[in-house]
């Protein structure tokens, strides 16, 4: 597992009965997590001094419930500031688990003694493009929600990185894939956070487990005869990590390098276990 043990703004206090106790900042979350199963009993006292309440509904979705929270806070990882506000289904807009792979891609363009073109697809709130930018790489940033590039681009100037080579496109990532192709552009990294479940600009449905190793497929002719790294994560229940190992090795074999696919974890202070969050697939040349 490679877990994101590295946070400060951050901490996972403890984790019961369907939900996570989470410290973001100085406030207080309380959050459904499916995946923990175990009824341990809740001792800590934040869980009594919480500042939001998201609660699963029986029907699907949910609702918050605040109790002196702001509309919006901000965090920091290590040099990195994100702008946070509680939207719907339960999310922050940051996935703190993702820090782990944050640190890894930082290393490699900070140790690849050239200058690196990244392409981040379903990129979000900009926590790899940000990542990425600040180890000196410059970014295409593609997602196709106006809403998340605009945070992300808040995201930028919160972090001093306003002036970074970062262009930010509002596009849907398949058919900027299939233009760049026909383009003839090529990347030195591609970073991508598909969605499980989705519908394109015109009602087309994407379906993780359908289309995954066809986007990853295509993505690879993007990348130049000496790419530096491949990365995949995936939050899609039942998709192990061996097959994102299986997809990327397949789809990158003629080039030199080595694949990993691990959990993404994140530690838990009251227990000093590991909760799993998703997965993720590293490809890295060998050159």
């Amino acid at each position: 597992m490679w877990t994101a043990d590295n946070w400060k703004g951050y901490q996972l206090l403890d984790a019961s009965l369907g939900e996570r106790l989470e410290r973001w900042g100085k406030y207080i979350l309380i959050r459904p997590d499916p995946q923990i199963i175990w009824d341990t009993p809740r001792t800590l006292k934040e869980w009594d001094q919480k500042n939001g309440h998201y609660h699963r509904s029986k029907k699907g979705g949910g609702e918050w419930e605040f109790f002196h929270l702001p509309k919006q806070w901000s965090i920091q990882y290590k040099e990195l500031t994100f702008h946070l506000k509680p939207f719907h289904f339960k999310h922050t807009g940051l996935f703190p688990e993702q820090a782990a792979n944050w640190d890894w891609l930082t290393e490699k363009i900070q140790n690849a003694g050239r200058k690196v073109k990244v392409l981040n697809l379903f990129a979000y709130t900009g926590g790899a493009t940000l990542a990425a930018a600040a180890a000196g790489a410059s970014v295409t940033h593609v997602d196709a929600s106006k809403g998340m590039v605009t945070w992300a681009k808040e995201n930028a100037i919160a972090s001093g990185l306003e002036k970074a080579p970062i262009r930010w496109l509002v596009d849907d990532c398949i058919k900027f894939v299939e233009r760049e192709i026909r383009r003839g552009n090529h990347y030195d990294a591609v970073i991508m956070d598909p969605p499980s479940y989705g519908r394109g600009p015109k009602g087309e449905i994407w379906k993780l487990e359908d289309s995954v190793y066809s986007l990853i497929q295509r993505c690879a002719l993007l990348l130049n005869e000496q790419p530096l790294f491949f990365l995949v994560s995936s939050y899609t229940t039942g998709l192990a990590p061996s097959v994102l190992t299986y997809m990327i090795s397949t789809a990158l074999k003629d080039y030199a390098g080595n694949t990993d696919s691990q959990e993404l974890g994140l530690p838990v202070t009251s227990t000093g276990l590991c909760i799993p969050c998703g997965s993720s697939g590293r490809w890295e040349s060998s050159f």
